[in-house]
């Protein structure tokens, strides 16, 4: 399941993309329309800022915006970035691996099997899909 803050994340990418003509976007603009707290949206996009998906502007016609097209935004990449693992298991982790404490043998365990062909097919989806999938939906 998405965190809060994921959701928070691709509701902020979604408006910049639809509102990518108008420029630099003020976060109040943002949290006023999807109730965030201020705040909490700061922090989100200076995440996305960071890893290198939004640009900034201080100032008269500040805020944020895009700097990378909708279709150079991966959704796993938003999801690993603010939520860590797609995988539900440790075990199965590309990115973050942990073996299982409870499990005897990964090689012979079923659950590990199954829930790695789980992450498989769920990467392929959301590595395929991106930003500009959602905004051609909205």
């Amino acid at each position: 399941m998405l965190s809060k803050k994921t959701k928070y994340a691709f509701h902020a990418l979604i408006y910049l993309g639809k509102n990518k003509e108008q420029g630099a976007i003020l976060i109040q603009e943002i949290s006023e329309k999807y109730g965030i707290s201020h705040k909490f949206l700061e922090n989100i996009l200076l995440e996305l800022k960071k890893a290198g998906f939004l640009g900034s502007k201080k100032g008269k016609g500040g805020g944020y915006y895009l700097i990378k097209e909708p279709q150079e935004i991966p959704l796993s990449r938003v999801i690993r970035l603010l939520d860590g693992p797609i995988a539900l298991l440790p075990c199965v982790s590309l990115n973050y691996y942990e073996p299982c404490e409870e499990c005897e043998n990964q090689e012979t365990c079923g659950l590990n099997k199954v829930m790695a062909n789980v992450r498989d097919e769920t990467l392929k989806i959301l590595e395929m899909k991106t930003l500009q999938d959602i905004l051609e939906n909205e």
